[in-house]
């Protein structure tokens, strides 16, 4: 039963973040949260193969996983989600270089930290110092996230808000616990752990890619209610009135 658990959390990871990861691409022209997704599937899909073909740490596929792992939770699901929420919160649009550089970057630091992954944070202090980092900047992003959380609220989103304050705590949750806090009652191969940990990754997906939508919506209705226009066009009225 656990087995069985911990392979529907996997299978909806990846369903999540391609079909989330295609429609954000599709609907919104938004790579950064799009390929994001897709890349955190990807990783899903990895870790799938590697647990049916008997979960050997000499295998290829262990080593592309922890690349995928270090990708994600150092730049992926941290600066690439920031800037991808942006374009919601802030009306950023990112250029192709940024597009393009930022997961550049991400590839540089998951090669770079993968090797990190699985010493003991005890005894290796740069383990130690590396895990520290992710923690930290996942704390960073959480708090980016509560500002997400305080838009849709404003916005009168108070489900989704909701839902995404939930997620977002849940996810710091399995941040923390990933390296500094291992469930006592697991197993060796963490099992419980990684079940919670691809079931919240995948509803992420789900959350933010609803949340992202509701957003969307509001600043477009904003944007095409006269009410809110503002210039020299919303003036010309008075401006006429005056000079008469």
């Amino acid at each position: 039963m656990k087995d069985a658990l911990f392979l529907l959390a996997d299978v909806w990871l990846i369903v999540a973040g391609y079909f989330y990861g295609w429609r954000f691409i599709r609907r919104y022209g938004n790579y950064l949260l799009g390929l994001e997704w897709m890349v955190v599937a990807t990783s899903g899909s990895n870790f799938l193969l590697w647990s049916l073909s008997g979960a050997n740490s000499g295998s290829v596929l262990y080593d592309v996983a922890y690349f995928f792992d270090a990708f994600s939770r150092s730049v992926g699901i941290t600066l690439i989600l920031v800037l991808g929420l942006m374009q919601v919160t802030h009306r950023y649009k990112p250029s192709l270089g940024v597009d393009v550089g930022v997961f550049g970057v991400a590839i540089a630091v998951g090669l770079f930290l993968r090797p990190f992954h699985g010493a003991d944070l005890h005894t290796d202090r740069g383990a130690f110092s590396v895990a520290a980092f992710y923690a930290a900047v996942n704390v960073l992003t959480a708090a980016f996230l509560g500002y997400f959380v305080k838009r849709l609220w404003d916005a009168g989103a108070k489900w989704p808000a909701i839902w995404t304050g939930l997620v977002t705590a849940a996810a710091t949750t399995i941040a923390l616990t990933y390296d500094f806090f291992p469930l006592p009652f697991d197993d060796a191969n963490r099992t419980i752990f990684y079940t919670a940990a691809l079931a919240t990754w995948g509803t992420q997906g789900f959350v933010y890619f609803r949340a992202y939508r509701t957003l969307h919506d509001h600043n477009a209705s904003l944007d095409a209610d006269p009410a809110h226009a503002v210039g020299p066009v919303a003036r010309t009225p008075n401006t006429k009135r005056e000079s008469i």
